[in-house]
């Protein structure tokens, strides 16, 4: 279900790409939805810099986005496979294997692109 960014969500995702101009995906032309897949499909110029990108989060920003994740509020399901299993190795190394599971299950499940 799209939603809109928040405060914090628009501040991680500057975080993220400070080269974001603006919110809106240039591809489509729609208001981003998701902080993840504009990052990976956007900004990012391959899976590493994916990784340097998200490494940047620190703890609490982490657990916010897996929260917005379990609760469906967080699209993966345009991120490339790759993209997301770095972000699943970053949360099972930093956060917990069970909080890493639980992001698993929720891509599996094929939640739409939401960007």
């Amino acid at each position: 279900m799209p939603r809109e960014l928040d405060e914090k969500d628009i501040a991680i995702l500057k975080k993220l790409a400070p080269e974001c101009g603006d919110l809106t995906c240039s591809g489509s032309g729609h208001m981003f939805h998701s902080i993840l897949p504009p990052v990976s499909n956007h900004f990012s110029e391959d899976s590493d810099d994916f990784i340097r990108r998200i490494s940047s989060l620190g703890n609490d920003e982490l657990t916010y986005i897996t929260d917005l994740i379990r609760k469906g509020e967080e699209s993966l399901g345009c991120l490339p496979v790759e993209d997301v299993e770095a972000l699943v190795h970053l949360i099972h190394d930093r956060l917990s294997p069970e909080v890493a599971q639980n992001v698993i299950s929720a891509y599996e499940s094929g939640n739409a692109c939401e960007h």
